[in-house]
């Protein structure tokens, strides 16, 4: 394929469409780049959009950075071309996370509701109904997750308590730690094209029963987006894990969580991530513990189940997230 087979349109979609995957506090930690000769859009970490006390390793960067890669693959396939990928491709480019080539042609793409659905994903904070997801469903996920080369486990009743506590004992930690609440407490706010983040009505209530640990993102300056409610008796919780803990398990870890939101939109299934207790070595070396998976790296923790849709929270535009005079390449 050659540069000028790709159109300003088609560049401005597959863009947004990366720019539309989740990342932690929604942060969006990434600028992309196309090298024209090539037809190879380069993902890089913007390190100034990252969370130097919450996320000092940069673990949920590459995650973040990961799910963005997925929808670029997703959407690369959607126009007919072989997403070709590369993970950390140049050692002495330590901000550069990976590469998408657009390859030669491709059958029509096997999961259209996929592209379909990256533009419906959204993390929903809120209560969901006490209805448990179908065999089916989870065993799908869990296919998902291995397709990107990650684990996808549903822990017993026993193991969730313990998972839950252990979130429970990080939000605590989160919240009297001056450093990370106010890390925290500077990415909720107003819709803002500048600086993003999540506006007040994303956050969701907190559970007064105290049954789910719920992040409260220093919201407590919004007290009507906090009105207490309750949850769900029994919340399913997933872990999404990874035999080694390296920059590159990071990132196939964060294309195989956004392909399980992705399946899991797809199937009418909320989730929203649970992330605390990854923010801790002690205690998410606790999380990876789990009798099924004692080798496992946990990555991320969801919740997943029936119910509101969650709000939109705003993105930066394809010509933003690709820098200055981004589409010259293709003109």
């Amino acid at each position: 394929m050659h540069s000028t087979d790709l159109t300003v349109p088609t560049l401005e979609d597959l863009v947004s469409a990366a720019v539309a995957a989740p990342s932690i506090h929604n942060t969006q930690p990434w600028r992309f780049r196309l090298a024209p000769d090539t037809v190879t859009l380069e993902i890089r970490a913007a390190a100034e959009r990252g969370l130097r006390h919450i996320d000092p390793s940069g673990r949920a960067l590459h995650l973040s950075v990961g799910c963005a890669v997925l929808n670029l693959r997703v959407g690369v396939a959607h126009f007919g071309r072989e997403p070709v990928t590369r993970l950390l491709p140049r050692p002495d480019e330590p901000d550069l996370l990976a590469t998408v080539r657009l390859g030669g042609p491709t059958s029509a793409s096997s999961t259209p509701h996929l592209y379909d659905a990256l533009w419906r994903r959204r993390s929903s904070r809120f209560p969901y109904a006490e209805r448990p997801l179908p065999t089916t469903v989870l065993t799908e996920l869990a296919e998902a997750a291995h397709a990107e080369g990650a684990l996808l486990s549903r822990p017993e009743p026993a193991e969730t308590d313990v998972l839950l506590q252990l979130t429970r004992e990080a939000e605590q930690r989160n919240t009297a730690d001056p450093d990370r609440a106010t890390e925290s407490r500077r990415w909720v706010h107003e819709p803002n094209d500048a600086a993003l983040g999540m506006p007040p009505g994303t956050v969701g209530p907190q559970d007064f029963l105290n049954r789910l640990p719920m992040r409260d993102f220093g919201a407590h300056r919004h007290p009507a987006a906090l009105a207490a409610r309750p949850f769900e008796t029994r919340p399913t919780l997933l872990v999404l894990s990874t035999l080694h803990d390296r920059r590159a398990d990071w990132l196939r870890a964060g294309q195989a969580l956004e392909r399980v939101l992705l399946v899991a939109t797809a199937h009418g299934v909320r989730a929203s991530l649970l992330h605390q207790a990854l923010e801790w070595p002690d205690l998410r070396d606790q999380m990876g513990r789990a009798p099924g998976d004692r080798r496992a790296h946990a990555q991320i923790l969801l919740r997943v189940g029936y119910g509101p849709e969650g709000p939109p929270s705003p993105r930066r535009t394809a010509e933003q997230a690709l820098g200055e005079d981004p589409l010259s390449a293709t003109r």
